[in-house]
């Protein structure tokens, strides 16, 4: 019998998918338990209608992070801190000042998660920072971080 199943089924499949189960066990235990529903026409006509709604959504979400991406890629970010003599810093610049920079820099708002800082940032001078824009879209950038007393 072909179903479409409403939930994650282990070992059948995921949400939307449509399956081969034997009668038995989709009058016994998928359909009690409302994980799964016969597969006539109108309902695989409406799946498949919101499998290319989601395939559409994907493509405009991935098109605009290529955009941000392009935007930021090889742009620089500039970041002021305290520090003591011979340019070392107090502490360090954590994920979340650089996410700040790049709001305040460029308007695009990033969680401190997506910001990938390759070795601890403890003195002055240029970095590479990458963001992560979108799955598998990145945007490599360069932190400059400056003494706050300089201009």
């Amino acid at each position: 019998m072909k179903v479409i199943l409403l939930t994650d089924v282990k070992d059948i499949g995921k949400k939307d998918d449509i399956c081969n189960v034997s009668d038995g066990y989709a009058r016994n235990f998928l359909f009690p338990r409302k994980w799964a529903m016969e597969a006539n026409d109108n309902a695989i006509r409406v799946i498949e209608r919101k499998r290319e709604a989601e395939r559409k959504r994907e493509a405009e979400n991935r098109a605009a992070a290529e955009e941000i991406a392009a935007k930021l890629k090889n742009k620089v970010v500039v970041l002021k801190a305290k520090c003591g003599e011979k340019g070392r810093l107090y502490g360090s610049v954590t994920g979340q000042e650089v996410a700040d920079a790049i709001k305040a820099g460029y308007d695009i708002e990033f969680d401190k998660r997506k910001v990938e800082i390759k070795e601890p940032v403890r003195q002055l001078g240029d970095y590479e920072v990458t963001v992560r824009v979108y799955p598998n879209i990145n945007a490599k950038m360069i932190l400059r971080v400056k003494n706050i007393q300089e201009d």
